[in-house]
């Protein structure tokens, strides 16, 4: 009973998130398209102007990695699979969702697909024929 509330509440917070992200980046989009809309003024004004630009479009990207793995977790937990390692089919502990709501491994696989010098995106399937209990289960008693 207590995961089952665990894994609402961290539906909530992924919701809650998601909608963040969203306006954020809609926010900073805009801003973007309004700033290079603007003349530049000087040779300076245009160096800062285009410096402000970068750092703006790498916080976005950031964000929508971010958003992306949210919407994969609310995905997962749609098709009964969040909370379930990708790579072995294990349970991935509470403790480590509630660190990292759209975690997708657990500790020891992360660990061991860092050791090994992956970025994790490429590992999606590998956990999905364990038969594992699932989580929409869970959610719906």
């Amino acid at each position: 009973m207590a995961r089952k509330e665990s894994l609402l509440n961290l539906r909530a917070i992924l919701v809650k998130r998601r909608d963040a992200l969203r306006s954020a980046l809609a926010g900073d989009l805009s801003l973007l398209k309004e700033l290079r809309s603007e003349s530049p003024g000087d040779v300076i004004d245009a160096a800062y102007d285009s410096a402000q630009d970068e750092i703006s479009s790498q916080l976005a990207e950031v964000e929508s990695r971010e958003l992306a793995s949210i919407e994969n977790a609310l995905e997962q937990m749609k098709a009964g699979k969040y909370g379930q390692c990708e790579v072995c089919g294990g349970r991935i502990p509470m403790a480590r969702l509630h660190a990292l709501p759209y975690a997708t491994m657990c500790i020891e696989c992360q660990r061991e697909l860092e050791r090994s010098g992956g970025s994790g995106a490429s590992h999606r399937s590998y956990g999905e024929e364990a038969g594992e209990e699932t989580v929409s289960g869970e959610l719906e008693n």
